[in-house]
């Protein structure tokens, strides 16, 4: 097993901190917002609490309950394998460990949601007149985050990911 270092750890709590940034906010949503009610922020930003039972998009969200144990056990095995790569990585390897603590942060977000409750709770919602984006949550905002800046390592670090 690699050797756990203060940079390492740091990684870790990095991903800890939006785990419970995530749970945080969808604890207030879920306590504040209506059900499917929208709450304007802005001109293409709205609060609306959501639930998914599916994955992305809702992808599968009525297939019957089994894709509740299915996104779990998926969501646990990434996120054994993002802790063991962070800690195997390079100290340099500032820009790759920040995308997958994002990545592990939400994978453990919506993780904790589908155990706990059954299903992802979404909150976030934004539009362009008539033109919806499907809801999210900071967990979500997390992996989106987390893929971009793991490109952008591979455009600028293409050493770190020839293995």
């Amino acid at each position: 097993m690699p050797k756990l270092t203060y940079s390492k750890l740091s990684w870790l709590l990095l991903a800890t901190a939006v785990v419970v940034l995530d749970l945080w906010t969808k604890s207030l949503a879920s306590a504040q917002l209506s059900y499917g009610v929208p709450v304007e922020i802005l001109p293409f930003f709205n609060l609306t609490l959501q639930h998914n039972s599916g994955a992305a998009f809702s992808f599968l969200s009525d297939a019957g309950g089994w894709q509740r144990w299915f996104f779990s056990a998926l969501a646990t095995i990434v996120s054994l394998f993002l802790v063991i790569w962070i800690l195997r990585l390079q100290t340099q390897q500032k820009m790759l460990a920040g995308s997958l603590s994002l990545i592990l942060a939400g994978a453990v977000g919506n993780l904790w949601d589908r155990l706990q409750l059954g299903y992802v709770v979404d909150f976030i919602s934004v539009h362009y007149q008539s033109y919806y984006f499907p809801a999210f949550n900071i967990a979500d905002s997390a992996i989106t985050l987390g893929a971009i800046l793991m490109l952008l390592d591979m455009l600028i670090n293409p050493e770190h990911h020839s293995k």
